[in-house]
């Protein structure tokens, strides 16, 4: 009952609670917040004060009772799945991995080359890049709640799964490939081990094998034996390490034997540490090699993150328990670089022979001269064993107790590979769940409490296993490091790009960094990635452009909010600010059409048309005027509108239409076209001409609608816009296969005149647009026009936008063989003159129309069958005042204005038959074109809204093409000047 706890407003207006924002985790519904069409309902209380919902206003949705998420009243309560904190969750799993097999037996030759500075150097140089790279960690961990998927999940939320995808493909195999690496370290170490005891299986290689299969499988076990275990496994690992360390560090104040100074190992000595200071390359090797040796046992700072969906509070464990391992292996790493070159010089025979007897040093080199040892004939011939440049196992003869470092090796290697082996699974896990690349859905299954990825474990088991059994991994483990740094760049760069694209959703607790470090860490691990190894970084990004171009043709539906989304929003917005400062040129005009299309799903042709020329060149907006009753209510059709918009968006994105979609509430057709010729577009990105379809049963309609159609024209026109008119043969719309339709503009005159009439219209408006959704219809624009015309009847200059049209749809591919032909009218005397002018004038406009014709006999009076189907077509428009008695003409003409007075129907009869001889020349010419376009006549403000739309159907009736009545605004809209 706390969760429904009432604010002092009303009894159903909720106090904040943190599970009414649980909707926007993945799989999660609302938690009972209600909407506003509840809040505004009217209600009325009942005998015990209670306020209840008027039954009689409308229904009301019923709120979903809210789970007091305990789960006891479901039966038994199901044993809770293990969660850690930061220690065992995160700082111990990273230092495991960070202490890897490098620090046993890589470390010490890195000082013999390098020296301790330069090592020291090397080893902060690695720290600033996971350090720069752990902070992003944290600041993305921390901007809302983390579920698995580590750092897959991390880049995929930020940059989108376009990114996200490939890295989490390649991130996953690289853990694999990583596991198989850290495996065969063991085997090595375990062989030697082996030989040390004169133990041989097979041979060398095949023992390797061998004992990397057995191993691996081992792992295998803990890792399905759940993540208890295998936390407890790495709890044992890491207390071994310890206890590794400590005697190491033992070791280094243990006076040693002759024999061990024999080997190089004299204790802690000054002249060795200064010695040591200094870089000796051997072999051709130098810093960045070393680099590239050590830097890989830097890169297991996400093992910690890569397991967040079992943390109990990954937003808090990731940030602390990443940082603090970084710290204590750092200091780790020097300390031993510090007291290894304190204690061991770089070249020891291992012979006890060697020592000097004398004080006399006569030809004797290095260090060691001065400590009682001459090492000079081991030195000069390359043949020394031991010290620091020649023998691997140096920290272990230092130490106090040779196979304890042996434990730790082992302890290292495995903590690392089981950490690998289990982050694998958990990011695979989590990608297959996303569904952005097909046929790996079978490995997103979970079992048990903890939802363990079985079925991942076992493919990721299957990989390191071939690895294994290839055995040489030298190449793979350049690539490993490889596809590491590149998830540390994509990581940098989504804190850098959440952080300038400024989203009101990027808010990270996590505040101690900075977008410009972020910017670093991504830009210097390419750099690192080219200069570890060159090839192996081109192969990386090779394989990351493969997947993201797969993913970026395919398109998964997937909306994470990501900062891609926030800086396309911030581009878009930037540039129509931008935009609005710059005055308007000739050469830069695009037709920018309003089309008023009702529902696009059912005037396809009318979409399909419009964005022909349209479609990445200039703006589109579907207009939809959903004409309502001044009594309907307005929610009714709100709420059913938010479904219709979202089915209408699907439709023409499945039929790739670039277009707005905007629907609009009116009392009129006139009425919402006005609102949407004032208001639509955003600054310069603002319509400019009004596109509609041809009111085909204007005869059959009642007066008021033809009305209201004209006067939408005439607006149109009063608003400084272009207009086209497109009219089909068989007609525009599609909707007569359904029992409704919505927009009464062109095709219906019935008006809703109850509720219960605009409630029903409003549910057939859904079950449309789900019919449609799926349903695709072709239109003849959706087809190869072939070599048919397009044919221009440039009657009146407009501008040129009715050249400008049919040039844009010639460069599209489906036009793109159609000729165009433009005729003009002339007389017989003036043909020749009319001609070259207009073909110069096409050359000027570089337009490749050079097809004219002069129409000399436009002025002709029109056949007296053509004539006659006009004024039958007018007829029952007709006034006929002169047949009325007693009442005057300007009365006949306020009730019925639509009407033809005789008065107006002769005043207009010379322009009444030129449109009709002009029809006559169109059929004969145009009747096998692909398109015909004709000048749209302007109207004058007397001419009755019948007569006009007699004009238009006389201009485009009889033919077979789609006829488009086209009119500019009387403004230049193509220029021959540069300038």
């Amino acid at each position: 009952m706390d969760l429904r706890r009432s604010s002092f407003y009303s009894t159903l207006d909720l106090v904040p609670h943190l599970e009414n924002y649980a909707s926007t985790l993945p799989h999660q519904q609302s938690r009972g917040r209600p909407s506003l069409e509840t809040l505004r309902k009217a209600f009325e209380e009942d005998d015990a004060g209670i306020e209840v919902p008027d039954t009689t206003a409308g229904s009301v949705s019923s709120l979903p009772v809210t789970d007091s998420g305990n789960g006891e009243s479901k039966g038994p309560q199901e044993k809770a799945p293990v969660r850690f904190g930061w220690v065992t969750g995160v700082m111990i799993r990273c230092m495991l991995n960070i202490w890897g097999v490098i620090l046993f037996l890589r470390l010490s030759w890195i000082i013999s080359q390098a020296g301790i500075l330069l090592t020291c150097l090397i080893i902060l140089m690695s720290v600033t890049v996971t350090s720069v790279t752990a902070l992003s960690i944290s600041a993305i961990a921390t901007n809302g709640r983390v579920i698995s998927g580590g750092a897959y999940f991390m880049i995929s939320r930020s940059l989108g799964p376009e990114i996200g995808g490939p890295i989490g493909m390649v991130f996953s195999f690289a853990n694999a490939l990583a596991c198989a690496l850290n495996t065969v370290g063991f085997a090595e170490v375990v062989c030697d081990l082996m030989q040390e005891f004169g133990v041989v299986m097979v041979d060398e290689d095949n023992d390797v094998r061998i004992v990397g299969v057995i191993t691996v499988t081992m792992l295998l076990l803990i890792s399905l034996a759940g993540m208890e275990w295998e936390s407890k496994t790495q709890i044992l690992f890491f207390i071994v390490l310890m206890v590794s360390f400590t005697n190491y560090f033992v070791g280094t104040f243990i006076p040693p034997s002759p024999e061990k100074q024999a080997q190089g190992i004299f204790g802690y000595r000054s002249e060795i540490f200064l010695e040591n200071l200094k870089a000796d390359w051997r072999n051709g090797n130098d810093f960045f090699h070393m680099f590239a040796v050590f830097f890989p046992s830097a890169i297991g700072i996400l093992s910690g993150a890569n397991i967040s969906g079992d943390l109990k509070d990954p937003a808090t464990a990731i940030p602390k328990g990443t940082l603090m391992a970084i710290f204590w292996t750092t200091l780790s790493y020097i300390g031993i670089s510090a007291t290894i070159g304190a204690c061991v010089i770089r070249d020891a025979s291992g012979n006890v022979t060697d020592i000097l007897t004398s004080n006399i040093t006569d030809g004797c080199v290095g260090v060691g001269c001065n400590l009682g040892w001459n090492f000079t004939k081991c030195k000069l011939s390359d043949s020394c064993q031991y010290g620091l440049a020649n023998n691997s196992k140096v920290l272990g003869q230092v130490s106090g107790f040779y196979y304890l470092i042996t434990a730790g090796v082992f302890a290292a290697s495995l903590s690392s590979a089981l950490g690998f082996l289990v982050s694998a699974p958990k990011v695979f896990q989590c990608l297959c769940r996303d569904k952005i690349y097909p046929y790996i859905g079978f490995f997103a299954k979970g079992y048990g409490k903890n939802d363990e990825p079985l079925r991942a474990y076992i493919l990721c088991y299957l990989i390191a296993v071939v690895f294994i059994l290839i055995g040489k991994l030298n190449i793979i483990a350049r690539l490993i490091s490889n596809f590491f740094l590149c998830s540390y760049c994509l990581i940098n760069f989504s804190c850098f790009h959440a952080s300038i694209t400024n989203s009101p959703g990027w808010r990270p607790s996590f505040h101690y960094y900075s977008k410009w470090t972020a910017l670093f860490g991504a830009v210097i691990s390419v750099v690192l990635m080219f200069l570890l190894t060159w090839w192996a970084a081109l192969m990386t990004f090779s394989i990351i452009f493969f997947l993201f171009g797969y993913v970026n043709y395919t398109k998964p539906k997937a909306n994470w909010g990501s900062s891609v989304q926030a800086g396309t929003y911030n581009m878009a917005l930037s540039y129509s600010v931008s935009l609005s400062g710059v005055e308007d040129h000739v050469k830069n005009f695009r037709p920018q059409c309003l089309v008023l299309t009702g529902p696009p799903n059912q005037r396809p042709a009318l979409v399909d048309f419009v964005g022909s020329f349209t479609k990445h060149i200039s703006l589109m907006i579907c207009g939809d005027i959903i004409t309502v009753g001044p009594s309907a209510s307005p929610v009714l059709f709100l709420t059913a509108a938010a479904h219709h918009f979202d089915c209408m968006v699907k439709w023409m994105k499945k039929r790739k239409v670039c277009s707005f979609y905007t629907p609009f509430t009116a009392e009129s057709l006139r009425v919402g076209a006005r609102h949407l010729l004032q208001a639509s577009g955003l600054g310069k990105l603002k319509p400019n001409t009004l596109v509609l379809g041809f009111k085909s049963n204007w005869r059959e309609s009642c007066p008021e609608s033809i009305e209201d159609y004209i006067n939408t024209i005439y607006d149109t026109f009063d608003h400084n816009y272009s207009l086209c008119i497109l009219r089909m043969m068989d007609g525009l719309d599609i909707y007569s296969h359904y029992e409704f339709e919505v927009n009464h503009g062109f095709e219906s005159d019935e008006y809703a005149e109850n509720d219960h009439k605009e409630h029903s219209e409003m549910k057939s408006v859904e079950d449309i647009s789900d019919k449609d959704d799926s349903d695709q219809t072709r239109t003849v624009f959706q087809s190869d026009q072939g070599k048919k015309t397009i044919d221009i009847y440039w009657i009146a200059d407009d501008g040129g936008l009715t050249l400008l049209v049919p040039y844009l749809l010639t460069r599209r591919k489906r036009w793109r063989s159609s000729k165009v032909r433009v005729f003009i009218v002339g007389d017989e005397q003036n043909m020749d003159e009319r001609l070259k002018e207009m073909i110069a004038l096409l050359k000027r406009f570089r337009l490749d129309f050079n097809d004219v014709i002069v129409m000399t006999d436009s002025e002709k009076r029109p056949h007296s069958k053509n004539l006659s189907r006009f004024v039958d077509n007018v007829a029952p428009f007709r006034l006929n005042d002169e047949q009325q008695d007693g009442i005057s003409v300007e009365e006949l003409r306020q009730s019925v204005p639509w009407k033809i007075s005789d008065k107006q129907f002769e005043a207009f009869r010379l322009k009444s038959e030129r449109k009709v001889r002009l029809n006559e020349i169109i059929r004969r010419n145009s009747q096998q074109a692909a398109l015909v376009l004709v000048s749209l006549p302007v109207p004058q403000s007397d001419c009755p809204s019948a007569l006009y739309m007699a004009w238009l159907d006389a201009l485009t009736c009889g033919l077979h093409c789609p006829a488009l009545l086209i009119r500019g605004n009387q403004q230049n809209v193509l220029t021959f000047y540069c300038q």
